[in-house]
């Protein structure tokens, strides 16, 4: 492998997404790096690496996933105990930015946490940051150091062009007027057609679908969305897809949370196939309640690519042209 600026590549992991760094270090052909989090009975985190961090290139993998503050608080003592232990560079990879939600002031007297928290990276010792299909693209603009933001499209684009028969006479149904650029790039990487739900939020976990907008009757309506919580705005979606006329339904986002509710809800769901990606770890039992409906895609050949193009400094939006 090329090295920059003459350093080592080191890759090492938080405790949120274990399986995905390991993944990520198979592609890359090295091993994962050497580090122990600890907490204490007081309810502190210690963290510490077990090898010589001095003058490497090194990447922490954390995904924002439950419980979130634990997993942060273990993301800032690496990013901090990566900087104190003389690394040439360090770049925070957070597949799941799950704070990309707080992206504005909506209300009075509420933190605007997205931005918060990227001012936290940085300060805890963040250089880069890697993410992959931020909730609110803006989310970006909030850090001060260089952002890499992948997209699954590509992957999720070849897993639906080989699921779905003549995918081309599909219809990509954007979930609500913010996901339609999303839903339009996805649309013309199938040859797909478009549609949008014209909703409206009534909560964090409730929204009402007012109207469709677009024709899916008689054909295969492919919902997405960038993740999938509670599961509550994609009953509402295949709903509406369903009683358009759908002829079948399939679910693709990038990002499966799937708390609470969640399961339960895609089980009963109308949708042949749910899919997501690996950027949060999703255990087997959580397939297994689906009924069968759930599949989880790799993307660590995607963050072990750009983790290498970033190392030796070459271009990562390359990867998407």
């Amino acid at each position: 492998m090329a090295i920059y600026d003459g350093s080592r590549l080191l890759v090492f992991s938080g405790q949120s997404n274990l399986p995905l760094a390991r993944a990520i270090c198979s592609n890359l052909g090295i091993p994962l790096g050497q580090s122990e989090t600890l907490k204490f009975s007081n309810d502190n985190l210690m963290v510490r690496y077990k090898e010589s961090l001095r003058a490497a290139d090194v990447f922490i993998v954390q995904s924002l996933s439950t419980p979130v503050s634990d997993h942060l608080v273990e993301l800032f003592l690496m990013l901090d105990a990566a900087k104190g232990a003389s690394a040439a560079r360090v770049t925070a990879v957070v597949p799941y930015y799950s704070y990309a939600r707080s992206d504005k002031k909506d209300e009075g007297r509420i933190p605007v946490a997205g931005r918060l928290v990227a001012d936290l990276l940085q300060v805890s010792g963040a250089d880069r940051m890697l993410t992959m299909t931020l909730h609110s693209p803006q989310v970006h603009g909030f850090f001060k150091i260089p952002v890499d933001h992948l997209s699954s499209d590509v992957v999720i684009a070849d897993h639906l062009s080989s699921a779905i028969e003549e995918v081309q006479d599909a219809v990509v149904l954007a979930t609500d007027a913010g996901d339609i650029k999303r839903a339009s790039r996805l649309a013309q990487r199938l040859g797909a057609s478009l549609a949008l739900i014209d909703k409206r939020r009534l909560s964090d976990t409730r929204v009402e679908a007012r109207s469709l907008i677009g024709e899916v009757a008689g054909r295969k309506v492919v919902v997405v969305d960038d993740e999938i919580s509670t599961a509550g705005s994609l009953v509402e979606a295949v709903n509406v897809a369903r009683e358009g006329g759908a002829a079948e339904v399939y679910v693709a986002v990038t990002h499966g949370v799937y708390v609470g509710p969640a399961m339960d809800r895609i089980a009963g769901l109308e949708a042949k196939r749910v899919t997501s990606t690996n950027t949060v770890d999703v255990p087997d039992w959580k397939i297994e309640r689906s009924g069968g409906k759930l599949e989880v895609l790799d993307v660590a050949p995607l963050f072990a690519e750009a983790i290498e193009r970033i190392h030796t400094g070459e271009s990562v939006s390359a990867l998407f042209s």
